[in-house]
């Protein structure tokens, strides 16, 4: 970014004299806009985040603190939902997210309705969130990761790069897609999950290391594994097992709440 009486400022914002900034849009506090970005709309940036060159910023998003946008982002376009019929719906994302290089997020399709990003994630190069989908923090979507419309991806789950999931698939906490993956049902939480479509295989312990989850929850969820995936029997018989013959633990509820709220079934 260019520096000296070549930015312009507002307080302590600095916009460089190439960018189009809305004069509606609120900028926080030591907000930084680049080269040739577009901001219009009634855009939110929140203190300390910065926007880099070619970034387009649009629509009714709100951004929290400290994000940082890199080039070519686009950040709140109307969805690509052919259902769209030109309502107002909404983008929110939280606070210390990187959003890299082009990178793009679609708000909500109908009216009211809104995606949502929380905090702490890194979405990568030409990753793509579309409508209505839920990103919840501490999440990593590698490069081309792309997610269909009304997609949950919980805490600390890894998405890997040109993966597609599709539309309404859940992907739990902790859990890991490999790369190339098409999901097309639920991913458990702490599960590894890849193929074509995609499958469960195996116990995520190297995120359940990372996690510190202690050692006697990483035993229970590979005997939870076992029973799931590669027992005979059906959701609902192998929760049953799970809870008659594992009892209860912090991630096993985790697991087993997961399990009888799965509407697209689960990868097996």
């Amino acid at each position: 970014m260019r520096s000296g009486s070549e930015i312009r400022s507002r307080g302590s914002v600095k916009i460089h004299p190439t960018a189009i900034v809305d004069p509606d849009a609120e900028l926080g506090e030591g907000v930084e806009v680049g080269p040739y970005a577009i901001i219009t709309g009634t855009v939110k940036i929140g203190d300390g985040s910065r926007v880099g060159p070619r970034v387009t910023i649009e629509g009714h998003t709100t951004l929290g603190e400290e994000n940082e946008i890199f080039t070519g982002a686009v950040i709140g376009s109307p969805t690509q939902d052919k259902k769209y019929d030109g309502g107002t719906s909404y983008l929110k994302i939280g606070d210390r997210n990187k959003i890299r290089e082009y990178a793009t997020i679609n708000p909500g399709t109908k009216d009211g309705t809104e995606t949502v990003i929380g905090n702490d994630n890194l979405l990568m190069a030409y990753a793509h969130v579309a409508h209505d989908s839920i990103i919840h923090n501490h999440t990593i979507l590698a490069n081309n990761a792309t997610l269909a419309g009304h997609v949950t991806v919980e805490d600390r789950a890894i998405i890997g790069g040109l993966s597609a999931v599709h539309q309404f698939v859940r992907i739990g906490q902790l859990a890991i897609i490999g790369g190339c993956s098409k999901v097309v049902q639920d991913v458990p939480p702490y599960m590894m999950a890849d193929g074509h479509p995609a499958r469960t295989y195996g116990v995520n312990t190297v995120g359940l290391d990372r996690a510190n989850i202690p050692a006697e929850e990483k035993v229970l969820l590979k005997k939870a594994f076992r029973i799931i995936f590669k027992s005979q029997f059906g959701v609902k018989k192998a929760i049953s097992e799970i809870e008659e013959k594992l009892g209860s633990s912090p991630a096993l509820r985790v697991l087993v709440e997961f399990l009888k709220n799965s509407d697209r079934g689960i990868c097996r």
